[in-house]
């Protein structure tokens, strides 16, 4: 039997603190003040009767049983948020054909998960599900090639199609580990090593390349990778740096060890993860698609990001309509 006092929120708090080393950090990401934060690991500690966090370091550390407890409560986590999720019944028992297209961000857990979602939801139906970049993704919901499509916004208007928002996702700087002196220019220092683009016909591209120019930021053209993976292995590598967004950045967990993500050492900017649909498909099924999205993507990819990057907390975020 778990013991008594054990409770989501309290593993919740512990997984951020975990983290971030960071009360005032952890109080951002979990939406509780610095009191509760304090309040929920405490109650945690005493039902376990042992100190998981060393409290006189700064910042905070875990204990040898905190080292042990934190993957244990991760897993837990992980398993009660893709429960929860499911949960979410679509009823679309109705339909005859659904087509769908993905942004390849998502192939890791989230496109799979919302694969048998939908399946389950689905009797009788003939089903279509893709994944590719967000450009050609754009161009098939626009050439009414699918009926639903997932994908970074374009920011132009598509005639016949609606839009759903579904998530903010900040532009990030990702560096090889331990090559950036924080306390000095971060420009100066990006400035004499190799810039690793994404292929120019990619939409993430031309908005990265964009906002460069907007700042007069030129970079030498020696780099363009059409894969994402490739990209940041070759910042593993320690290559170069690249721009990416946290999207990106946790589709890449086999690098994170090599791999620095950072702020953006100029004017920020971000992309939105929108649902396009059909205006022929208005109403509740690309509504419920749109929710079931919000969910996943909140658990499965903003919830483990901001444990790893607390600093995006304001900014990486959810999109209601």
């Amino acid at each position: 039997m778990i013991a008594k006092g054990v409770t989501i929120r309290g593993l919740e708090v512990f997984e951020a603190l975990a983290s971030s080393g960071s009360v005032a950090q952890t109080a951002k990401i979990t939406g509780l003040s610095q009191p509760a934060v304090s309040q929920q690991l405490t109650k945690l500690e005493q039902s376990l009767a042992t100190n998981l966090i060393e409290h006189n370091k700064r910042p905070m550390r875990l204990t040898q049983a905190g080292q042990s407890f934190l993957q244990r409560a991760k897993n837990a986590l992980s398993e009660l948020r893709l429960a929860h999720t499911e949960l979410t019944v679509m009823d679309l028992a109705h339909l005859k054909s659904l087509s769908i297209g993905l942004i390849d961000d998502f192939d890791n857990e989230l496109t799979p998960r919302l694969a048998t979602i939908l399946a389950e939801s689905l009797t009788g139906c003939k089903f279509k599900l893709v994944t590719r970049p967000s450009h050609e993704i754009s161009k098939a919901i626009e050439e009414k090639q699918l009926h639903i499509a997932i994908s970074a916004n374009t920011g132009s208007m598509i005639e016949g199609v609606l839009e759903y928002p579904i998530a903010r996702d900040p532009f990030i700087l990702v560096v090889p580990k331990g090559t950036i002196d924080h306390t000095a220019n971060v420009i100066e220092q990006l400035a004499d090593r190799p810039f690793l683009r994404y292929d120019q016909d990619q939409l993430i591209s031309r908005q990265i390349e964009g906002h460069l120019k907007r700042y007069k930021l030129e970079y030498p053209q020696r780099f363009e990778l059409g894969s994402h993976l490739a990209l940041m292995a070759m910042v593993a590598r320690g290559i170069g740096w690249s721009i990416t967004t946290p999207l990106g950045f946790m589709r890449a967990a086999r690098f994170h060890d090599q791999v620095e993500a950072l702020p953006l050492p100029f004017k920020p900017f971000s992309r939105e993860i929108t649902l396009y649909a059909s205006a022929d498909w208005a109403g509740q099924v690309p509504n419920d698609v749109a929710q079931t999205m919000r969910s996943l993507v909140q658990r499965q990819i903003i919830d483990p990001a901001l444990t790893l990057l607390p600093w995006l907390a304001q900014d990486l975020r959810i999109l209601n309509e």
